[in-house]
């Protein structure tokens, strides 16, 4: 079969999610158009060769409604040939377009494709596409009554399933902050993140080139002053066996952000002369629980591995997201993985939770931290939104 080969991965720095964030101020097709021109001027490629440019995006409402990939494309001065689709498989959105790129390439219907996200936190709050409306529906608030639960609950019921006290939950986090602080003290995100240009409303301009989430200063005991966040009256008394455990710290912050990947075939890559970096190795899926919800890795991560055939001591690095750390800690002990080779760079608790943009965030990376290290396996796989799971390993060229 074709193989379909990464070229070249890209994101903007974290900010913060909120207004004031360090990119607050950018409108979000204006940071989707910066990871796009990147990558355009990092490889060298004619953009008029793009087949399809395939975007992540959970919060499509306001300034990310009416489909932010072809926006993008335009507001990148590409041709108006080049097509772009906009797609939601909540926080693995982008992890999803990498592989929807992937397999369009391996089937020859692409030669050239762009899988990318973008998140605007700030602007597009979570859940403000549902307009206050149910999402539901009468028959899956029967099968599931009383009723679905917010992820930071299900995160609750995964800390409690896996025997994980406060204390070990916010010594995770402490140490999420300090493997990213060390990774960029030693420019190990150089290579991955794109400078944003930020125009603020007064007309000045500021240049944000470091991820804003990342907190060198972090410790186990600060974090433990937190209060929880979603211990709610109706949610305590319905699930009286919870500890009440999650709070700010040991979750992945509201986080503004986009990220982009350029995948080509192989024999393209030859016929263009560029020079791959990675090959997407195997793919899979997973559903599971959806009041759970996050433990979808897990059988994503089996299904991937039996796919490839490969086993965890085949992989030199494991990128879980870190949407909440209960959810990379019940990974680990479920799969028995080595700690060191989890989330080396540190993960979403620092490098922030940009949605729709973290899939190829996480692959960026990954692919750095391999040919940083001379490793040739890696696998991401990110928990999502109705209890699925996507999982990619990759192989370093």
């Amino acid at each position: 079969m074709r193989r379909a080969v990464i070229v070249d991965v890209v994101r903007t720095p974290a900010g913060r999610g909120k207004p004031g964030g360090a990119l607050s101020a950018c409108h979000p097709v204006e940071l989707l158009r910066t990871v796009l021109s990147a990558l355009v001027e990092r490889t060298g490629i004619d953009p008029a060769l793009i087949d399809d440019v395939i975007t992540g995006c959970v919060g499509q409402a306001k300034e990310q409604a009416v489909n932010i990939g072809r926006q993008g494309v335009l507001a990148s001065g590409w041709p108006d040939s080049v097509p772009a689709t906009t797609i939601d498989r909540q926080c693995g959105s982008s992890q999803q377009a990498v592989h929807f790129a992937a397999q369009g390439i391996m089937a020859g219907s692409y030669d050239v494709a762009v899988a990318c996200g973008v998140e605007s936190m700030s602007r597009v709050p979570i859940g403000a596409p549902t307009i206050g409306l149910d999402p539901y529906g009468e028959r899956i608030h029967r099968r599931y009554a009383p009723g679905l639960v917010n992820q930071g609950v299900s995160a609750e019921l995964v800390a409690r399933r896996w025997g994980f006290g406060r204390e070990e939950l916010d010594a995770y986090a402490a140490g999420s902050h300090r493997r990213a602080a060390a990774a960029a003290e030693r420019g190990g995100f150089a290579d991955e993140i794109v400078p944003v240009t930020v125009r603020h409303p007064d007309g000045s301009e500021q240049m944000v080139r470091a991820d804003e989430t990342i907190r060198p200063g972090t410790t186990p005991e600060g974090l433990g002053a937190l209060r929880p966040s979603f211990a709610t009256a109706d949610m305590v008394e319905r699930f009286p066996e919870i500890a009440w455990s999650i709070t700010p710290g040991n979750s992945s912050p509201l986080t503004d952000g986009a990220s982009a990947a350029l995948l080509v075939g192989e024999d393209t890559a030859a016929r263009l002369g560029l020079s791959p970096r990675a090959a997407v190795h195997a793919m899979a899926l997973a559903g599971d629980d959806p009041i759970l919800m996050l433990t979808a890795p897990i059988p994503a991560t089996r299904k991937v591995l039996a796919r490839a055939g490969l086993t965890l001591d085949d992989l030199d690095v494991y990128e879980v997201n870190e949407a909440f750390a209960p959810v990379p800690l019940a990974w680990r002990r479920e799969l028995g993985a080595d700690p060191d080779r989890l989330n080396p760079r540190g993960g979403a608790i620092a490098l922030g939770h940009a949605l729709g943009a973290s899939g190829t965030r996480l692959l960026g990376t990954m692919i750095n931290y391999l040919e940083a290290t001379g490793g040739r396996y890696g696998l991401q796989t990110m928990c999502e939104g109705g209890g699925m799971a996507n999982a990619t390993i990759v192989e370093r060229c």
